[in-house]
């Protein structure tokens, strides 16, 4: 078995691998100051909810952009499981992730590991958007050469940022209204962060195709992927595994 963690500002995502098959996939709340004995703790009682055990995991892969939190996992899951875990990096990714891109070391993990599945999956040329505390969005060429992309802030946390601004503004739920135009206030606001999200994702993958002189499929990945995807003109696909694929063919190629 294959474990894969994508730790990100907000959430972590793990899943368990048996071969290429997913058997288990979990999202918990990112907490900075867990120790690593508390995050032993939850692999196993996560493993346990799904009757998996910690020591069929022979191999392991963390993506993380969260520096503070990098080494307690790694060390929680060295201790569950006898082996230390691949970080994933433009470098340790190489084979798998080529980069037209001027300082690869500074591309995040996450978005390393959503090139690698993404080409794999879909092919070259492809872009990817993951929605998470930010929006990304990835762009692998024809070529099949990660060449960069957009960093944006996300769908919570804009409405976070505008909750705090504004002392009348509803605390809400991050769903789609009825119609663009609001007859509430909680529609006006769902339209203008949900809605408004789609058309924002729509309106810079167009000005990349332009850049690149020919379109590409689009898929969607995060949390929140399912909710905005079908409201995109432009967003072909949803797959919620796709950073903890990437990280599974990482850590094999690794083996």
């Amino acid at each position: 078995m294959l474990l894969a963690i994508d730790i990100g500002n907000t959430h972590t995502v793990i899943g368990a691998y048996d071969g290429e098959r997913l058997a288990a996939m979990w999202r918990v709340a990112t907490d900075r100051s867990v120790t690593a004995d508390q995050l032993r703790a939850t692999l196993s009682s996560l493993f346990a909810l799904d009757d998996l055990t910690l020591t069929e995991v022979r191999a392991s892969a963390v993506a993380s952009v969260v520096p503070q939190l990098s080494r307690a996992w790694i060390q929680a899951i060295a201790d569950a499981t006898g082996t230390a875990p691949l970080v994933c990096s433009a470098e340790t990714a190489a084979g798998l992730f080529e980069a037209d891109y001027p300082r690869p070391h500074e591309i995040g993990a996450d978005r390393v590991a959503d090139a690698v599945a993404a080409r794999s999956l879909y092919g070259a040329p492809v872009v990817v958007v993951d929605f998470g505390t930010a929006t990304n969005i990835e762009v692998i060429d024809g070529e099949g050469r990660f060449r960069g992309g957009v960093i944006a802030p996300g769908v919570q946390t804009s409405a976070n940022a505008l909750f705090a601004c504004g002392a009348q503004l509803p605390d809400i739920a991050l769903v789609v209204p009825p119609a663009p135009i609001g007859t509430s206030t909680v529609e006006a606001i769902q339209a203008g962060i949900m809605l408004g999200e789609a058309d924002r994702v729509d309106g810079l993958v167009r000005r990349i195709f332009a850049q690149l002189g020919y379109e590409a499929p689009v898929i969607a990945t995060g949390g929140l992927a399912p909710v905005v995807a079908p409201h995109s003109a432009t967003i072909s696909a949803v797959n919620p595994e796709l950073t903890l694929h990437g990280l599974r063919l990482i850590a094999e190629r690794a083996q």
